[in-house]
């Protein structure tokens, strides 16, 4: 039996710890947008998928990208370029079903899109998902959710939003609308007209604090040195919409927040009210799953949702975000190392990541 030394004894145990170890047992393919490990005694280095014999655990190091992996040192396996062909064609497999999915009037089945692709239905969803960072329900959701609103800015009345926005009936307009809206399209043109929002305004050790929440979910966390100002944001964002200061309870929420912003460790789980274009909310769905301590470039994050060359509009989309904290944008830093711009100040920023390092 090999016997392991102390230090290959810890290695091994920290890898096999690591989740992204079972990703690479399980060769996932939706885990190659996500990290590349490296073999120590090889130099190379692989995608979770690569079908490839599987290292000794002691021997595997983690990186967040290709290009982080060849900084250390690592060249990519054969293997490796031709899995980077197969992401290559997935990514255009997924374009094709992101034109389909926006030219259509009713979702095209999952069924009919697998077909497309030639995939099996659950490979496909894999797939799409691994790409765009969404499933086809919800890119189909977000982009009809951006139609409906640019028609609604754009008519003269509903009715002309109905037809713009490529419905044959007003039946399967305003049941779409108001799932992706929260509201009714006729109070979504008037500014959130007859829509009640929630919020109050507290104090952190970051300075001024709102929390907003819809009857969908929390659809704002600002923060800021002027209360006011804070709450003429709001008005700006909801012109027209009810908004109600909250009672005790709805300050408890608020509390929660707090909480999670002087300790990272203690997690954030609320229901969120999300919109943005379809784009935007990959993005998102992105930052959300950097982990708590750890930070990733735009370029990283655009690499991530499939679209590499798009770092100006992820960094759009984090400038777009209206939940801080709970959509951690805080978390992307540039290219070399160092913060860039923040909606809510740099020095914000700064202080989330150090309280974040501490465990």
């Amino acid at each position: 039996m090999r016997t392991l030394t102390q230090h290959q004894h810890t290695a091994r145990q920290a890898a096999e710890r690591d989740p992204r170890w079972a990703a690479v047992l399980a060769r996932d393919p939706a885990a190659d947008t996500q990290f590349v490990y490296a073999v120590k005694t090889t130099g190379v280095y692989c995608r979770p998928s690569s079908p490839t014999r599987l290292p000794r655990p002691e021997n595997v190091e983690f990186f967040d990208t290709p290009a982080a992996a060849e900084a250390a040192g690592y060249r990519p396996s054969k293997r490796g370029a031709d899995q980077t062909s197969v992401a290559a064609q997935h990514a255009e497999l997924v374009a094709a079903a992101c034109r389909r999915i926006e030219s259509a009037e009713e979702l095209p089945s999952l069924e009919a899109l697998a077909a497309d692709a030639g995939l099996s239905l659950f490979h496909f969803h894999r797939v799409f998902k691994a790409v765009t960072g969404l499933t086809p329900k919800a890119y189909a959701n977000a982009h009809r959710a951006k139609k409906i609103r640019d028609h609604l800015r754009r008519s003269h009345s509903v009715t002309e939003a109905i037809y713009d926005a490529g419905f044959n009936s007003n039946s399967r307009f305003y049941e779409a609308s108001g799932k992706v809206l929260g509201m009714t399209p006729t109070d979504y043109r008037a500014g959130g007209a007859n829509t009640d929002i929630r919020f109050a305004i507290g104090e952190c050790s970051l300075g001024a604090i709102l929390v907003a929440r819809s009857e969908r979910g929390v659809c704002a966390i600002f923060l800021g040195d002027d209360p006011n100002a804070l709450a003429h944001d709001l008005q700006d964002k909801f012109p027209r919409a009810h908004l109600i200061g909250a009672d005790h309870d709805f300050e408890q929420l608020v509390a929660q927040v707090v909480g999670f912003i002087e300790a990272p460790a203690l997690g954030l789980d609320l229901p969120l009210d999300v919109r943005g274009t379809a784009f935007q909310q990959r993005v998102w769905q992105a930052l959300r799953d950097i982990p708590a301590g750890s930070t990733t470039s735009y370029a990283e994050i655009a690499a991530r949702i499939g679209s590499p060359k798009a770092v100006r509009a992820v960094a759009q989309a984090c400038a777009a975000n209206s939940l801080a904290v709970a959509i951690p944008c805080h978390r992307v830093i540039r290219s070399d190392g160092s913060a860039s711009g923040y909606r809510w100040g740099v020095e914000r920023k700064h202080a989330l990541l150090e309280r974040e390092q501490i465990k």
